[in-house]
């Protein structure tokens, strides 16, 4: 195979969270009304869920009558060398006013945030609007791949590519 040939291929399910692990920034999919429509937002990957924070609004709104979500991470290093992958679940608001369970769910989104963002929910958040929290509950994964070259590029959950301050 010549260096520049490109070559594609399905991740498995651990390179597929190894990409949400390592990345913080996707794109939320869900249907509002006749249409699609896709928001970016920050979150972190932690144990089948991914969490993030949000404001009140017409997203939400429509997430609390229509759950099912899709969700999608990129990572592109050039036209013909990125990974991609895309997660379908349930769209969780979570808060601490609810049921012992639910309130650990709640405690386990706050804690995977802080690990990306220290400060969050305290006096140095960069983001002190965005309160509400959520989770959406890894039902469906899959990725795919391409690149150039002899061999694929190792993927591993190894460090984080951008940052999180919202969503």
């Amino acid at each position: 195979m010549s260096a520049r040939e490109v070559r594609f291929d399905e991740l498995n399910q651990a390179q597929c969270e190894a990409v949400l692990a390592r990345n913080y920034i996707g794109r939320l999919a869900f249907c509002a009304g006749v249409r699609v429509s896709i928001r970016p937002l920050h979150y972190v990957f932690d144990d089948g869920w991914i969490y993030g924070r949000t404001t009140a609004g017409e997203k939400l709104d429509t997430l609390s009558r229509n759950w099912w979500v899709g969700f999608e991470v990129d990572e592109v290093d050039g036209p013909f060398d990125w990974r991609s992958v895309i997660v379908h679940g349930g769209f969780y608001g979570l808060s601490p006013h609810v049921s012992e369970s639910e309130r650990e769910l709640y405690e386990r989104a706050v804690s995977a945030i802080r690990k990306v963002t220290p400060t969050a929910f305290g006096e140095d958040d960069p983001v002190p609007e965005r309160a509400l929290i959520f989770g959406i509950a890894v039902q469906e994964i899959s990725g795919r791949m391409a690149w150039t070259g002899d061999a694929p590029p190792a993927i591993t959950d190894e460090g984080p590519r951008t940052g999180m301050q919202g969503g």
